[in-house]
């Protein structure tokens, strides 16, 4: 059994939290026109965008190569604003045994958090590599749909 471990990153998002949710729940194939030096394709491979089963073949740059990650919409909860994603092939995999992607919105004192939360467990005790590139790599993200978002 490999070591399990939890990251979680909470980013101010200026541009609105039912604006960042509408786009992943709903639309995250324009991901790839906001920022598509990251995100070059978010296809959908089964089911409808926003509804739980569905399953996206995400394809970006990461670290100067070309990854992809096939996900399935596990979970989605429109009171806490919440879309959670299991990765279940593509480059993560073989370094990951499992890998969960969830992200919600809250708003503190008029505020509005972008909570990203990636649960993971290596293939082996062997492999240490913890995701927090990876987290970085989805703060860019968000970063870049705030910029697109912002005075619009």
């Amino acid at each position: 059994m490999g070591l399990t471990g939890k990251l979680i990153s909470a980013i101010e998002f200026k541009a609105g939290g039912d604006v960042f949710h509408e786009l992943i729940r709903h639309n995250p194939h324009q991901i790839t026109d906001i920022t598509p030096e990251k995100v070059q394709g978010c296809d959908l491979h089964e089911g409808e965008f926003g509804h739980v089963g569905t399953i996206v073949n995400w394809r970006y740059t990461y670290d100067g190569k070309e990854k992809t990650a096939k996900q399935v919409i596990q979970k989605i909860n429109e009171e806490q604003k919440l879309v959670q994603f299991k990765t279940f092939e593509g480059d993560l995999m073989e370094v990951y045994k499992t890998f969960l992607v969830t992200f919600h919105v809250e708003t503190k004192n008029d505020i509005d958090l972008v909570t990203w939360t990636f649960e993971y467990e290596m293939l082996s005790d062997d492999v240490v590599e913890h995701p927090i590139a990876m987290l970085s790599f989805v703060i860019d993200v968000t970063k870049d749909i705030e910029t697109h978002h912002v005075g619009k």
